[in-house]
């Protein structure tokens, strides 16, 4: 939509919806991609297991929160820094809300299980440390190109990132070094 354009309600939901589809596929190839990685090494010492159902579900429920943290306009303050900060800024404030965001899912899913919360979150957050710190590192670098396109694009101008990445390269373009 163009700037200072006012969309319908079924406009905003179909952006909104393609937008969360967007966001969904990525992070699920890129969890795709850590669980397959995670499953081959666990093959290797006898323990099989491809959970890519859990893939899915995480990819949507953390471009759910994604799409809040936006909505939020979470860490738009920052328009007079350079493109390069904005774009580690929002990725640390994103990665941050979904690790907390995260916790109270992880303290809902014990509560609906009749589980004690506190048990839960002394799992994840303490004897399992090493590994959610991994996880909160890996969450970051897959947040970094997402965030990146998102503000290249805004840099660029309406649609002026999708014309320079989809559209056919001229012959005195492809030839200038």
């Amino acid at each position: 939509m163009e700037a200072g354009e006012t969309a319908t309600l079924g406009e905003r939901l179909k952006h909104e919806l393609r937008e969360y589809l967007v966001l969904a596929a990525y992070l699920y190839v890129c969890f795709g991609a850590l669980i397959l990685y995670k499953s081959t090494i666990l093959a290797g010492v006898g323990v099989s297991s491809l959970p890519f159902g859990l893939a899915l579900v995480k990819a949507l429920v953390l471009g759910k929160f994604m799409l809040l943290g936006q909505a939020a306009r979470l860490g738009d303050g920052q328009q007079r820094r350079s493109v390069a900060f904005v774009i580690v800024y929002k990725a640390a404030l994103f990665a941050a809300l979904l690790v907390a965001l995260s916790i109270v899912e992880e303290a809902v899913v014990a509560f609906v299980h009749s589980e004690a919360v506190a048990t839960s979150l002394v799992a994840h957050l303490g004897t399992k440390l090493p590994e959610t710190m991994a996880t909160c590192l890996v969450l970051l670098l897959v947040l970094i190109p997402y965030i990146a396109v998102q503000e290249v694009g805004k840099a660029l101008g309406d649609k002026a990132l999708g014309k320079l990445l989809f559209s056919r390269r001229t012959a005195t373009r492809t030839n200038q070094r």
